[in-house]
């Protein structure tokens, strides 16, 4: 169940006792420039950024048999990567599934007998059934077993409406950059002498069963300095990739170019769109004329098409802005247009959809033939809302409360929908509900895979620095003794505009509530949690905030005596590493461990690493004097310093992630270990940024965290 917040002045009494208590660590001195990596001629680290460097991977070959050697010896770890083995293994998961045209569904599958997939098909009438018999249409393991190469799945693009010939994206080793290959999904045979993209970040979208608009690297001259496509082309089959028609050309200060067909239900094309991603916030949408001329769509620089229903053309606004037509919108807003008639001009005036409150924000939205269904979030608990666009009338989805909902694939046939269910305690179920209706049946559910018995979910909320009151969720057994000795992950992201939602992780709760461990979640600015004006309020110069919205929960939790600092440890990835590089760095005292996945670290050279360019608009440009001032403030890898009382932390990276730089994880480690501090270091040399190209290699990397956590939180005596 989730608790009621606890009140103000019970709060403030608690954190005023605290305070007297706590000794913060006092800050880091100013950062000089000149001082340590402020420039590459003070950086003595740059061939870690050598990604196949023979040094580099002789100093990574070293450091992961010493962390093999630590954790692997643990005489715990063998059976806790048992069970996480089982667990990411297991073949009672929900298939999901997305609605094919024909009213079969299909699943890209993964198992132990299948680590690497298979994408394959069903039908609703054997889904619903407990083993359905799932026709399959590609073997990925058998495919790099014949081909003798490491390929990792990476979607499919398939041509509507009759959805035979596929666009398959196939990565080598897990990497973000994907050769794609024409595929027939009929024959179940890649088309012979069939269209063939070599490997490129970017992608392709169908115009016909002769046409691609293809956005790739086209050789020199065509990428943005953020490493993904510049240039938009049109290709027909039967061409070479150099005989492809420029459509559109960004500019180098771009994040990326693509181009894709907004269809109506029945799959006719009913615009050719070409997106010019200005910075990571903000785009511009062009329209390709049937003469092969472009038009700038009015759209303000901040917001997402959302869909095509019944004609009407669904955007989110992500800025306050003032239409064509004269009428004013909110961020956060959605609003919708006639297609053809807003095409036609763009003075026609728009309806408002949805206008959230201050606490709310939605997390999805999608389509089936007649409805909208947005998953809209109230205090970070989930409701699905259906509407008409007939007259944008709408009714709630008669689904469970204070849950996480999640809008999956709707039917362009009628109006099915798919809506997952979950929270902390709450094994996913996934619904079909038909949404001309709003009701929903279940269709399938998940065992436990961890005993809930007598836990719960409290949702409390921590006061930041500017008074800015931050909702956090502690999911732990009922019986906890509330005297600091319970050993507890405070997990975080903020960035991006992700948010942070209630789902059930098994692996969370084999290995680490099952035990004794709490749980928590901290729903920070820098995400959605509370729609984009939550986001904006921790970008660039305000990064800041973010980073004390993390602080002010860990204080808060030991102000609740839920935790203290030898058993507080902290956890996050790829933004969510960065958060805990400036955790580790402004306040070691008020924590004894840190999983640092897949960081971001060093932010003075974050742009010129990989895809790093193309979040300037999230943190700054360290090339601009005044923004570099804010960001070298809390750039971990510069904010390392001697005398500090860092914990041991357990850092890991992936070889293959061609998006965050594995330089930076490598780099932090060397850092440290040059300060004098004891470090763990892990680095998986194949998976891309998820940190694993297959289920074995997930398993072994959950198995090493919370053994990492065990012996550093379980361990540790309590505080006196």
């Amino acid at each position: 169940m989730i608790r009621s917040l606890v009140s103000a002045a019970a709060l403030s009494v608690a954190m005023g006792s605290f305070a007297m208590a706590q000794t913060p660590t006092p800050p880091n001195p100013p950062l000089a420039e000149g001082a340590f990596a402020t420039s590459d001629a003070t950086d003595p680290y740059l061939w870690l950024e050598e990604v196949d460097g023979a040094r580099a991977m002789e100093w990574v070959n070293a450091r992961n048999a010493r962390t093999f050697a630590v954790l692997q010896g643990d005489p715990r770890y063998e059976g806790l990567h048992q069970q996480a083995l089982d667990i990411v293994q297991s073949r009672d998961r929900i298939p999901g599934v997305g609605w094919n045209r024909d009213g079969t569904l299909s699943n890209f599958w993964q198992d132990a007998q299948h680590v690497r997939g298979l994408w394959r098909q069903t039908t609703v009438d054997s889904y619903r059934t407990a083993t359905p018999e799932w026709e399959t249409i590609l073997d990925i393991d058998a495919l790099a077993t014949a081909e003798g190469k490491n390929w990792v799945y990476k979607g499919t693009n398939c041509l509507a409406p009759e959805e035979r010939l596929c666009l398959v994206s196939l990565s080598d080793g897990g990497k973000d950059a994907v050769v794609l290959r024409e595929f027939d999904a009929v024959s179940k045979t890649f088309v012979e002498g069939g269209f063939v993209l070599p490997e490129s970040k970017g992608g392709a979208a169908w115009i016909d069963a002769d046409t691609l608009l293809v956005s790739r690297d086209f050789g020199p001259g065509t990428l943005t300095t953020s490493g993904y496509p510049m240039v938009v082309k049109r290709l027909k089959r039967g061409q070479s990739i150099d005989q492809a028609e420029t459509l559109f050309t960004g500019q180098p200060t771009d994040v990326s170019v693509s181009g894709y067909t907004l269809r109506d239900a029945d799959g006719a094309v009913k615009a050719v769109l070409i997106n010019r991603g200005v910075s990571f916030y903000e785009s511009e949408t062009w329209l390709l004329n049937p003469d092969g001329t472009t038009r700038k769509l009015d759209l303000p620089a901040k917001s997402d098409i959302n869909g095509l229903v019944a004609g009407q053309l669904v955007v989110s606004i992500k800025q306050d802005w003032t239409a064509p037509s004269g009428q004013d919108f909110k961020t956060g807003d959605v609003i919708a247009w006639p297609l053809d008639a807003w095409l036609a001009d763009p003075k026609v005036e728009a309806k408002l959809v949805i206008r959230p409150t201050e606490r709310q924000a939605i997390e999805g939205i999608g389509t089936t033939r007649n409805r909208l269904i947005v998953a809209l979030y109230d205090n970070v608990r989930g409701s699905v809302q259906v509407y008409d666009p007939s007259d944008w009338s709408h009714e709630r989805m008669a689904l469970p409360e204070n849950v996480t909902v999640g809008v999956g694939s709707g039917s362009d046939t009628d109006d099915r929908v798919f809506v997952s269910v979950s929270g902390y305690l709450t094994p996913s179920t996934l619904y079909l509900a038909d949404a001309a209706g709003t009701g929903a049946e279940v269709i399938k559910s998940l065992p436990a895979k961890f005993d809930a018995t007598g836990m719960r979910v409290d949702q409390h909320e921590a006061t930041s620095a500017d008074g800015t009151k931050i909702p956090y969720f502690v999911v732990h057994k009922d019986d906890i003794p509330m005297d600091g000795s319970n050993p507890t992950i405070l997990y975080g992201y903020g960035g991006f505009e992700s948010s942070l939602l209630p789902g059930y992780s098994a692996t969370v709760g084999k290995l680490w509530l099952e035990r004794g461990g709490v749980y928590v979640i901290a729903n920070t600015r820098g995400g959605g949690e509370f729609g984009p004006r939550w986001h904006e309020a921790a970008l660039q110069e305000n990064r800041q905030r973010a980073h004390e919205d993390f602080q002010a929960v860990a204080l808060d939790l030991e102000a609740r005596r839920i935790t203290s600092q030898p058993k507080l440890g902290i956890m996050g990835g790829s933004q969510g590493g960065l958060f805990m590089g400036a955790m580790l760095t402004q306040r070691p005292d008020l924590i004894n461990a840190a999983v640092i996945q897949v960081p971001l670290f060093d932010m003075l050279r974050f742009h010129k690493l990989l895809a790093g360019a193309s979040w300037i608009a999230e943190y700054g440009n360290p090339d601009v004097p005044v923004e570099r001032a804010w960001i070298q403030q809390y750039s971990p890898y510069q904010n390392l310093r001697a005398g500090r009382p860092y914990p041991e932390v357990f850092i890991h990276t992936s070889t293959k992630d061609d998006r965050v730089h594995p330089g930076h994880a490598r780099k932090a480690a060397a850092r440290l270990e040059e300060l004098g501090y004891p470090v763990l270091f892990y680095e998986n040399t194949d998976g891309g940024h998820a940190a694993g190209a297959n289920l074995r290699e997930t398993a072994r990397r959950l198995a090493l965290e919370y053994t990492y956590l065990t012996r550093r939180l379980m361990d540790a005596p309590a505080q006196e």
